[in-house]
C-alpha cells in the first residue's frame, strides 16, 4: 500500500521524503517532438522545391509561416510550465496573415507583381517581429526569474 502513496520518482541517492515530480521531461519530450516534426516540415519544403520557386515571394511566405509556427509551438509549451504566460500580439499576425492571403490572391485581387511582392514582405516582416517579441518576453522572463 506505502508504494502507491506517492506517484514521484525518488532522486538518485537522497531519502524518500525528497521526491520530484516527473511532468517537465513530459512537457520537455513533447516539445522536442514538436519540433523535430517542423524541421521535417520544412526539410521536406526545401528539398521538393524547385531552384526558382525560391525567387517567389509566396515561398518566402511559406517559409516564415513555418517559422511563426514554429515560435507559436515554443510559446504553448513555455505557458505550460511557467505561472506567468506569455502573451503573442495577436494584431500582429493577423495582420502578417491578412498580409500573406493578400499576396497569395494577388492575381484575383488584380494587382500588380510589385504590390504582390510588397505584401509578402509585410507579411514576413509581421511575422518576424512577432516572433522576435515573443522570444524577447522569454528572455526577459528567464533574466527576472534568476
Amino acid at each position: 500500500m506505502d508504494q502507491f502513496e506517492s506517484v514521484a520518482k525518488p532522486l538518485y541517492k537522497c531519502e524518500e521524503q525528497n521526491l520530484v515530480a516527473d511532468s517537465p521531461s513530459y512537457s520537455r519530450r513533447w516539445s522536442v517532438i514538436a519540433s523535430a516534426l517542423l524541421c521535417c516540415g520544412l526539410g521536406v519544403v526545401v528539398l521538393y522545391t524547385k531552384r526558382s520557386a525560391f525567387f517567389s515571394p509566396l515561398a518566402v511566405v511559406v517559409v516564415a509561416a513555418i517559422g511563426l509556427v514554429a515560435v507559436l509551438l515554443q510559446l504553448r509549451f513555455y505557458n505550460r510550465g511557467h505561472s506567468n504566460p506569455v502573451r503573442a500580439p495577436v494584431w500582429l499576425n493577423i495582420l502578417g496573415v491578412g498580409f500573406a492571403l493578400t499576396a497569395f490572391f494577388a492575381d484575383f485581387l488584380g494587382l500588380s507583381w510589385q504590390m504582390a511582392e510588397v505584401m509578402a514582405l509585410g507579411a514576413v516582416g509581421s511575422f518576424a517581429i512577432s516572433s522576435a517579441m515573443i522570444l524577447h518576453a522569454f528572455r526577459k522572463n528567464r533574466v527576472t526569474s534568476k
